[in-house]
């Protein structure tokens, strides 16, 4: 009798074990998709700054012209689950949302926008300015090859919520430029085709 109780004890825990498992699975699994108001603007989306980085391009004004279109650093994000599916597939799925935060440089010592700083010369990270959010979703935005652009302020705070950018505003230079789907993946080693992404292969027959 003790060796059955001691069994089902045992068979318990382990069931137990493999429905948190299943459980912990299916939580890393969710998405966070796309917000919008009840006028079709996008809500900021929330806790971005948890999401996956893939890069920081600088685009400074000292080194074009002192007119910069975007003269901060691009940090950008992309959501966890997006991401996943990404990595898996080598495509961006639908509801797929990249955050980029724009951060200006510290204010310049040289006249290349340099600084000196302890651990040398070059360009720091200053304060945040703002941020532009793109969402793929191909029906809604079919007129800008199936991604959205958007937003939140080139200033701090960001905006709660932003209006459609029109297609001339940003989505051409996406078209013209972009390396996959809209995306510069050229600048993200995490995205690109030629550096760390793992996609499923098909298996020999």
């Amino acid at each position: 009798m003790k060796a059955e109780i001691k069994g089902a004890l045992l068979a318990c825990v382990a069931l137990s074990a493999i429905a948190l498992a299943q459980s912990s699975g299916e939580s890393h699994a969710k998405r966070y998709l796309p917000e919008y108001t009840s006028s079709g603007e996008l809500i900021l989306p929330k806790n971005f700054h948890e999401w996956v980085f893939v890069g920081s391009p600088l685009t400074p004004n000292a080194l074009n012209g002192g007119k910069a279109n975007f003269p901060e650093y691009h940090n950008v994000y992309i959501e966890p689950g997006s991401y996943a599916i990404y990595k898996k597939t080598g495509k961006f799925p639908e509801g797929t949302i990249m955050f980029k935060e724009l951060q200006l440089t510290k204010e310049a010592q040289f006249p290349d926008g340099s600084r000196t700083e302890p651990s040398g010369r070059g360009f720091f990270p200053g304060d945040l300015n703002g941020a532009d959010v793109i969402v793929k979703d191909t029906k809604r935005y079919a007129d800008t090859n199936g991604w959205g652009f958007y937003n939140f302020n080139h200033s701090e705070p960001k905006a709660p919520t932003a209006k459609l950018r029109a297609k001339n505003e940003c989505a051409y230079c996406h078209i013209a430029s972009a390396k996959k789907d809209m995306v510069w993946t050229q600048f993200y080693r995490l995205l690109d085709d030629d550096g760390n992404v793992n996609h499923d292969t098909p298996k020999a027959q």
